[in-house]
């Protein structure tokens, strides 16, 4: 501004431009103290707006995400609980298994094997130690490790069911090839076809949860490699594990909530190929027709079952004493092995036939138990798979014994003698142990219950 005297006036800020410079300063003080406490709340500050700390801290959390999914899966008080009372059941029936072998193979092991009446009991011995120890450890594996070994699993039992096959290198008994080994050291690999098929068919339908309404996805798949493994199975020749496998795969697909139209089409289609096996060989149309009526035949193709029925009503209630059963003296064939719970009829009677059909519901029992409480999918159809497998095998066996159902040789579990069927047994019975063992705490009351919203009486 110039004066009357020619001087200039310095320029003073007017009140305006004072409010106006205040202002202007004023964001930047507000904008700095907003970043710090944003600084201070998210730990990030100024270097969140670089694009490197970004994806580093992306990597960080992808990491962390990782490592969680890895993480081991404790055992909880509640699946404690059901995983003792498994234990507890599959002990005495191993025990009991034990028992049962030693006074059914003693005249055969003393007259017709060796000078001991110990033989046949001292090697199921020795197989029972095998099985204890993958018992024990089977309960303390995180079953989750088993989904990267579903695939080499089957693809193992495969191959050894191919080299069964081969002249020269598997091991004859009665006419089937089923075993292989070296001397009295011989494994049978359909045994190992049981477990290795649900461990896959479990991975498998974990996988494609979403997917259940597509068969061509789910049922097909599972159902080609129920016949690859099955059709192997039955050129040794034996039909007894390929009707046990189809059940297993079908009703696991049934859990897993497959379409049930599917389901219905592949079990009729596997009905009428059993059907086909079973009437085009002579042995298995003559097991059939002594089946139907045994007396027909009493002292062929219906001996055994004659024998069988009656070694059970030699029984009677209570039995005639453990190891006094008589037939096992030569008149029962197989009384250690398929036939076995017709000597426990005949030894501890009614009373003791129908503690071990207890055992087996109550395997049952706390087996679908198990399977509800499992904490992931793949528990669930892996409990799910072994409690069918062991429930509807020994029923079978059982079925078989009484007459019920024409006779096919399926062991009953953990009682009949035979090694590589008492190891996997065991086996997987630690596998469903250590499901139960983890299985998820129930919610409690409280944490169900929604809080009141604001505004709102408590």
């Amino acid at each position: 501004m110039t004066t009357a005297n020619g001087r200039t006036r310095p320029r003073t800020a007017s009140a305006g431009s004072r409010n106006r410079s205040t202002g202007d300063r004023r964001p930047s003080t507000r904008s700095s103290s907003s970043l710090s406490r944003r600084g201070v709340a998210g730990g990030e500050g100024r270097s969140s707006s670089r694009p490197s700390n970004r994806r580093g801290s992306g990597r960080r959390s992808s990491t962390g995400r990782a490592s969680s999914r890895r993480r081991k899966l404790p055992a909880t008080d509640v699946g404690e609980r059901n995983a003792a009372a498994l234990t507890a059941v599959f002990v005495v029936l191993a025990l009991f298994g034990l028992v049962m072998v030693l006074s059914a193979s003693s005249v055969t092991s003393m007259h017709q094997v060796a000078d001991s009446p110990f033989y046949q009991f001292s090697r199921q011995a020795m197989w029972a130690g095998i099985g204890v120890a993958a018992f024990v450890v089977a309960t303390r594996l995180d079953y989750r490790v088993l989904r990267r070994l579903a695939g080499p699993l089957l693809l193992l039992t495969l191959g050894l069911l191919v080299v069964v096959l081969i002249p020269g290198v598997g091991v004859s008994v009665n006419g089937s090839t089923r075993w292989l080994g070296v001397g009295t050291f011989v494994v049978q690999p359909s045994e190992l076809a049981k477990l290795s098929l649900i461990i896959f068919v479990a991975d498998l339908l974990a996988k494609r949860e979403r997917r259940m309404d597509r068969p061509e996805l789910t049922v097909r798949p599972v159902m080609l490699v129920l016949l690859a493994v099955s059709g192997l199975i039955v050129l040794q020749p034996k039909l007894g594990t390929p009707i046990v496998l189809a059940a297993v795969a079908w009703l696991m697909l049934f859990v897993a909530g497959a379409k049930l139209s599917s389901l219905v089409t592949w079990a009729s289609g596997l009905a009428a190929s059993g059907a086909v096996l079973a009437m085009a060989v002579s042995y298995r149309q003559d097991r059939l027709t002594s089946f139907l009526d045994p007396w027909a035949d009493p002292q062929g193709d219906g001996f055994q079952i004659i024998q069988s029925q009656v070694g059970i009503a030699s029984g009677g209630i209570w039995g005639v004493g453990l190891g006094a059963s008589r037939a096992k003296w030569g008149f029962l064939p197989e009384a250690h092995s398929d036939f076995i719970f017709a000597i426990v009829a005949e030894e501890v009677g009614m009373m003791g036939a129908s503690a071990v059909i207890a055992a087996f519901v109550l395997i049952a029992f706390f087996g679908v138990r198990a399977a509800l409480g499992a904490p992931d999918r793949f528990g669930m159809l892996l409990a799910a798979g072994i409690t069918i497998w062991l429930v509807f095998q020994a029923f079978l066996n059982i079925a078989i014994v009484l007459g019920v159902l024409p006779t096919t040789g399926e062991p009953l579990p953990f009682v009949s003698a035979g090694g590589s069927s008492l190891v996997t047994t065991l086996a997987a019975a630690g596998l469903l142990v250590g499901v139960a063992r983890r299985a998820k705490e129930p919610s409690s009351p409280s944490s169900s219950t929604r809080s009141p919203k604001a505004g709102q009486p408590a």
